[in-house]
């Protein structure tokens, strides 16, 4: 994806560049302090994300977004909660409130859609959810509700904040399907969900839903390097 930042404080300029650089997945075509710069920009070039400050020089980020004729997917950043209910009635992307980590700047990212149609063959939804066969039914599941997934031999057990199921998809399947900003292999039995980890305790990764996975030490510098600071 292409993107721009409109951001006029330069520590937060730079932790945003920093988080671009490190996931890797966008290219940045532009830094602007000045909103009436990026504005005259966004005219002459197409861009498909945007990172928006909402308190800037001479406009707000609020006007200068409703003034965008055609606008690209939006992510606000912000040092104040106030503004996130008009935000979300502007239909942005996401609204992240100042400091955020890396983690949650990557669950932002993970929200916008993929340009990438799925396989006709396959059950996927555009790399989105999947369907989990659960004795005689099929059940529904989104990519961004699973906290992790742990190897049982040939299968595969997803856990989710309050439930966990059985797939027939060994663990490297599942490597080709979920999405890897957000997915990363911790342990040779492991696959967790970065935006659902609550802490990291020597080689122990505690989640959210208040289960443990240990972290390999063959993957452990891979993990820290991409996602801890």
């Amino acid at each position: 994806m292409k993107c721009i930042i409109v951001e006029d404080q330069p520590p937060a300029q730079r932790i945003l560049k920093k988080y671009l650089e490190d996931l890797g997945t966008c290219t940045l075509a532009g830094t602007f302090s000045d909103p009436i710069k990026a504005m005259a920009f966004l005219q002459q070039e197409n861009v498909d994300l945007l990172f928006l400050d909402i308190n800037l020089p001479k406009i707000s980020g609020i006007e200068l977004l409703k003034s965008l004729p055609f606008k690209p997917k939006v992510i606000l950043t912000t040092a104040h909660p106030e503004y996130a209910l008009e935000s979300y009635e502007l239909d942005v992307v996401d609204y992240l409130l100042k400091p955020f980590s890396f983690q949650r700047f990557v669950k932002a990212i993970g929200k916008i859609p993929t340009r990438q149609d799925a396989p006709e063959s396959s059950p996927y939804d555009s790399g989105k959810e999947c369907f989990i066969k659960v004795g005689y039914d099929h059940v529904r599941i989104a990519f961004t509700d699973i906290h992790f997934i742990m190897s049982d031999g040939d299968y595969s057990e997803i856990s989710l904040a309050e439930k966990k199921y059985i797939s027939s998809e060994p663990l490297k399947n599942w490597l080709g399907i979920l999405d890897e900003r957000i997915f990363i292999r911790v342990h040779k039995s492991f696959i967790v969900n970065v935006t659902e980890i609550s802490k990291i305790s020597g080689n122990q990764i505690f989640m959210l839903n208040g289960k443990m996975v240990p972290l390999g030490r063959a993957y452990k510098d891979t993990f820290m390097d991409r996602f801890v600071r």
